[in-house]
């Protein structure tokens, strides 16, 4: 069986780790990123099954022109990943950023919904899919303060997953999260080097998670030895969230 992934937000570190991870070479990987894709564009050097592919996952009009090229010039997607976000930025609430969040709910939840409405009724009717979206373990106890916008999106995130879940169950589709802890990414840039100092001094290990610690995770999720695993919000902690 050929797989098809699609990959958003692939040009992350998480999701350029993350194609290394489950890589095969007869199968198609329909990468989505924007802005610094040079991780990515490595990765896919020398390998015509890796698809890259620039989309503004802030303009309803370039995810749908993404969800044509998908649906009209591949074989029915078997793996969905949604990684994308915006950086987490620390700030208090009376300084909430409105139109900031609003960019980040649609790179992160209006993007997944207009994506996953068109490929899982294919995946449905082929009776087979994995699907997997990135959480943080910020929505599996009390959260870090300043940090609501993040929080508020992750959470819309981990709902479509239960329900999605929920609806697909019994075509053979599994959807289910990862939540980490702080991974040690370019990500981390716009926070303070002090709160991250100060997360790896708090963690029970004594350190940040690497991208090494948490891809291994997904690809678990997104294989058939997960087939019986779906709605599910697995913490990558290393325990600081015990």
């Amino acid at each position: 069986m050929q797989n098809v992934y699609i990959i958003t937000g692939a040009s992350s570190d998480v999701g350029v780790s993350l194609i290394n991870e489950v890589y095969k070479t007869d199968d198609i990987y329909i990468c989505q990123g924007t802005g610094n894709m040079q991780g990515i564009e490595a990765l896919a050097q020398g390998k015509s099954n890796i698809n890259i592919y620039d989309v503004d996952l802030t303009k309803d009009a370039s995810i749908d022109a993404f969800v044509t090229e998908i649906t009209t010039n591949y074989p029915t997607p078997t793996h969905f990943a949604h990684l994308p976000a915006l950086r987490v930025i620390n700030a208090k609430y009376k300084k909430f950023d409105e139109d900031r969040f609003a960019l980040d709910m649609s790179i992160q939840v209006t993007s997944a919904i207009r994506i996953t409405k068109a490929i899982l009724p294919l995946m449905a009717k082929a009776r087979y899919g994995r699907c997997l979206f990135m959480l943080t373990n910020y929505v599996l106890g009390l959260p870090p303060k300043n940090t609501t916008a993040y929080v508020v999106a992750k959470s819309a995130l981990q709902g479509l997953v239960k329900s999605l879940a929920a609806d697909y169950a019994s075509f053979g589709i599994t959807v289910n999260a990862v939540a980490p802890s702080m991974i040690t990414t370019k990500f981390l840039e716009d926070l303070s080097p002090l709160i991250v100092e100060a997360a790896a001094e708090a963690h029970p290990m004594k350190r940040n998670a690497t991208v090494q610690d948490v891809t291994p995770a997904m690809a678990f999720l997104l294989s058939d030895q997960a087939r019986f695993i779906t709605g599910v919000t697995l913490p990558v902690t290393g325990g600081s969230n015990i």
